[in-house]
């Protein structure tokens, strides 16, 4: 599924076909980047989606009173795009992060404008000074620019063959990505158009797209404005991977590693094998009911 808006979609068959297709109420509504089984063809102008396939996973973003809303499915990473300006606020980075863990999607972490990275203004204490200590903890980061070098060919291998979305605060570069990234965007959107015959508004609707490289990307407009969603407190410590040897020598079984006697994670922490800032994040946002 490319798009879907309403009552009906823009489907690719597997030969590349793509058609407007509409959807049987019993079956419910795909999202994109769902896998479907249509009945009939583009050519009889009757095909509907007969079923939704099951999804290997669902991002989804927050609306505005805090709750899960499903926007695209099937996404093998998501790209949080971070950048100096305007620079991440405390414990955002470990917001993002925690979020796609916990929607079972691998997280990447893109610092776009970085030709604006300052090693004398950006302290050890904030996100962007930790950028070495992402990387040592497993986490891919990749630094862009859309005005001058390293610009984004660095982007393209972690792109290739994979199905990612763009994801980040307002003001970081996201649409500058995208337009760089997709240099037919605007043909492969009048081509969505042309299926329909009504427009895409792509200003407001998730969109699946084809990237040079072989991958796609989904470009969703304004995910994340409203924020994350809430979490429960095993969500949340699994979003720290880093916890997982500690955690499961904990006292407790439903240790909150907060103040809890036997607490591993805090021991562990202490002891400097769990690096400082990251618990003294984790419990930020515990104490925020993330």
């Amino acid at each position: 599924m490319l798009v879907s808006y309403g009552s009906s979609g823009i489907v690719e068959m597997q030969a590349g076909e793509r058609f407007d297709c509409k959807y049987r109420r019993s079956v419910g509504r795909p999202v994109c980047g769902d896998r479907v089984q249509v009945s009939g063809s583009a050519s009889d102008e009757s095909s509907v989606v007969s079923a939704i396939l099951p999804r290997t996973n669902e991002f989804m973003r927050a609306n505005a009173k805090q709750k899960k809303q499903i926007i695209a499915a099937n996404l093998d990473q998501v790209m949080i795009v971070i950048a100096p300006e305007p620079e991440p606020s405390r414990d955002l980075v470990e917001r993002y992060l925690v979020a796609v863990h916990s929607l079972g999607i691998e997280p990447v972490l893109v610092v776009n404008k970085s030709e604006l990275l300052d090693p004398g203004r950006h302290d050890r204490s904030s996100s962007l000074g930790r950028l070495d200590e992402y990387a040592e903890m497993g986490y891919r980061v990749v630094e862009t620019s859309c005005k001058g070098s390293p610009g984004i060919d660095s982007l393209a291998p972690s792109l290739e063959s994979k199905t990612s979305i763009l994801v980040g605060q307002s003001g970081v570069g996201k649409s500058s990505l995208v337009n760089a990234l997709l240099p037919d965007l605007e043909l492969q959107t009048g081509a969505l158009s042309r299926v329909t015959g009504k427009g895409t508004h792509t200003t407001t609707t998730t969109i699946m797209y084809t990237l040079p490289c072989s991958g796609r990307l989904i470009d969703s407009p304004g995910v994340w404005e409203y924020g994350l969603w809430k979490m429960d407190q095993g969500d949340l410590a699994a979003g720290f991977g880093e916890f997982a040897p500690y955690g499961a020598a904990c006292r407790f079984n439903d240790c909150s590693h907060r103040g809890e006697p036997g607490c591993a994670v805090r021991e562990a922490a202490e002891a400097g094998l769990v690096r400082a800032w990251r618990y003294a994040s984790y419990l930020r946002l515990l104490e925020q009911n993330v």
